[in-house]
């Protein structure tokens, strides 16, 4: 998911990525580098967002020698429409688009299954964002502080790894503002439990018992 706040964006994801009922890997980065001030949250087929990130990635780079700075969001983010939309028939992709750049600030934009592109304020995507629509609705709000949006995304996450089966693991979180990328790591024993849920352990607490 990705939500604006007041002076940059905050980006957050679980890290599992799972093939049928079996967890592939437990500790996947699904927030991808594009340039040095915008990120990609990529869901659905990993292969698919891996190969799209990897051409965004490359055509930004020229982008930024022919122009000597660094690029829009809005550049990246429809190179990447361009790219889902042109190939949906072949590709499992949905796509946050996310960063800031001087001439428009903070932006987010949502690339859904079938390459739709949308500028939000705040969205989210992949298996588990049926389960938190409402409670985003509900509790984001606009003028938020660096840390009101933080622990926001974290909770999103978290509820998102609570209600569904192929979501979980840990939460990486990286907010994006004037002063460049900030990531954050919660691992799965500080992740805020959910109702019904049992408190997790770290590594020291099962050594020591």
């Amino acid at each position: 998911m990705a939500a604006v706040y007041d002076g940059g964006v905050v980006m957050g994801a679980d890290s599992r990525t799972s093939t049928g009922n079996y967890v592939a890997n437990r500790v996947t980065d699904k927030i991808t580098s594009l340039a040095e001030n915008i990120y990609i949250c990529r869901s659905g087929s990993a292969a698919d967002t891996q190969a799209l990130s990897s051409y965004i990635t490359y055509f930004l780079h020229q982008h930024r020698i022919e122009y000597d700075d660094l690029p829009e969001v809005k550049v990246a983010a429809n190179l990447a429409m361009q790219m889902a939309y042109g190939n949906k028939n072949a590709l499992m992709a949905g796509l946050i688009v996310a960063g800031w750049d001087a001439k428009n600030g903070p932006s987010v934009y949502a690339i859904p299954l079938g390459g739709t592109l949308i500028q939000v304020p705040f969205t989210v995507g992949g298996s588990g964002s049926a389960y938190v629509m409402g409670y985003c609705d509900k509790n984001w709000r606009p003028g938020m502080t660096r840390e009101e949006c933080e622990a926001f995304v974290r909770k999103v996450v978290a509820l998102a790894m609570t209600y569904d089966g192929s979501s979980g693991g840990m939460i990486r979180t990286l907010t994006i503002n004037e002063s460049g990328a900030h990531r954050h790591l919660t691992r799965g024993h500080e992740v805020p439990v959910g109702w019904n849920e049992l408190q997790g352990t770290s590594q020291g607490d099962i050594a020591s018992n």
